[in-house]
């Protein structure tokens, strides 16, 4: 009479993790579509620098006199989304306004793409999809805004919104940026009592500019139209103010400069706040050359960008002064399972 008998299963080696695809498309989709916390730092970053960089675009809109470029909103002209023949507007000023609109397109497909690999990183961490999610709703956001800007015909205070709503959409940007590459822990100070406190009147300050450079901008002569609404504000007066909070952020920089050093922060709150200081010096300066040189365009928008930069590094020294521990590790791929071996006949 046969027997049977079962041979137990060899142990398996485990499963290399596969080999990054060395095709560029491939590469781009599995990015965000099956994410690393690399791949998703990298899109944060993108964010971060689309968003800045669509500052500057829109700066370029203004000091060119195209802001009206596109007279109707969400079409460019008539029954037209794209720019046709306007007897009103010339061809460049159409060409450049409907150019800023269509960067406001790739900031939100940028957004998207942060928004699904949020999604899809494993493990899901719900604080980083809850940041994601906000990039995109924003830009939808900014593009509302930028209709009022059109229909009000530029009137100052809907061109002021319109370009705070960059800097509070880089509040989610960089907290996401910075998220990504820490942990989920409770969050541990890192810094003295006095720098804490300090990095947030900084970023407070910070802030206190970007509307004063608003109001600046809004009286001055770069409209974005020549017959745009201006304020009734001496220049002169608006000036001296927007200086004058530009100074103390200067101030509040060099005293967490100095609190740093005689507290022993760590390094890297160090360097983001010398980072900052020389940020500050190259836009104080630029900002003093166009005053004087009569506020060519092409400085405008260099101290318009690098308003926002400064922004950028007030918020990532906020973030420095905490630790939330190391990331959280990566789930596992799942491995197939092993055959069993047939019966065998004795």
């Amino acid at each position: 009479m046969a027997e049977r008998s079962e041979t137990a299963a060899a142990p398996r080696p485990p499963r290399a993790a596969p080999h990054p695809s060395r095709n560029p498309l491939t590469r781009a989709i599995d990015s965000f579509w099956n994410p690393t916390p690399a791949s998703l730092r990298l899109l944060a970053l993108l964010g971060v620098i689309g968003n800045a960089g669509i500052v500057a675009t829109g700066g370029a809109v203004r000091v060119t006199k195209s802001g009206l470029g596109c007279p109707e909103w969400p079409r460019c002209t008539g029954d037209s989304l794209v720019p046709t023949h306007n007897p009103s507007h010339s061809a460049a000023n159409m060409a450049i306004e409907f150019g800023n609109r269509m960067l406001t397109f790739v900031v939100l497909a940028l957004g998207v793409l942060v928004f699904v690999a949020a999604l899809r990183l494993r493990p899901r961490r719900r604080d980083l999809v809850r940041l994601a999610f906000a990039q995109p709703m924003s830009v939808v956001a900014q593009a509302v805004v930028g209709g009022i800007v059109v229909l009000t015909k530029l009137h100052p205070a809907a061109v002021a919104l319109h370009f705070l709503v960059s800097p509070a959409l880089l509040v989610f940007c960089v907290a996401l940026w910075e998220r990504s590459r820490e942990g989920d822990a409770a969050p541990e100070p890192v810094v003295r009592p006095l720098l804490r406190r300090l990095s947030a009147l900084l970023a407070c300050a910070a802030a206190a500019v970007l509307v004063a450079g608003t109001v600046v901008t809004g009286t001055g002569p770069h409209a974005g139209d020549d017959k745009a609404r201006r304020w009734g504000f001496q220049i002169e007066d608006v000036t001296r103010v927007h200086s004058g909070l530009a100074w103390l952020t200067v101030g509040l920089t060099v005293l967490a400069l100095i609190a740093a050093y005689r507290t022993g922060a760590p390094t890297a709150y160090r360097n983001r706040v010398l980072t900052l200081v020389g940020l500050e010096l190259a836009q104080g300066a630029l900002g003093y050359i166009q005053y004087f040189m009569g506020v060519p365009g092409p400085l405008v928008v260099l101290h318009m960008l690098g308003s926002v930069l400064v922004w950028i590094m007030a918020l990532r020294i906020l973030f420095a002064t905490r630790d939330r521990g190391p990331m959280p590790a990566a789930e596992p791929a799942p491995s197939a399972p092993s055959p069993r071996t047939a019966p065998q006949p004795a």
